[in-house]
């Protein structure tokens, strides 16, 4: 089995912090979704983990659908 292979078949990564385990899956599922969408994930996530890290409750659900979405 490669590393690739071990990573794709690996436990996806959970914390047990409800706010910062939904970042985690959205930025998983960055796979399945086009390039173009990437970054505005990725922004919504380094703004939503700060928040947690700050113990601030979040104030935007970091769906992937949604963040995907132009404002």
């Amino acid at each position: 089995m490669t590393e690739d292979q071990e990573l794709h078949d690996a436990e996806p990564v959970r914390t047990g912090l409800d706010n910062v385990d939904t970042v985690i899956a959205a930025v998983e599922g960055l796979e399945e979704r086009p390039l173009e969408e990437h970054v505005g994930v990725f922004e919504t996530a380094h703004e939503l983990l700060r928040r947690a890290l700050d113990g601030q409750e979040p104030t935007t659900a970091p769906q992937a659908d949604e963040q995907s979405r132009p404002s």
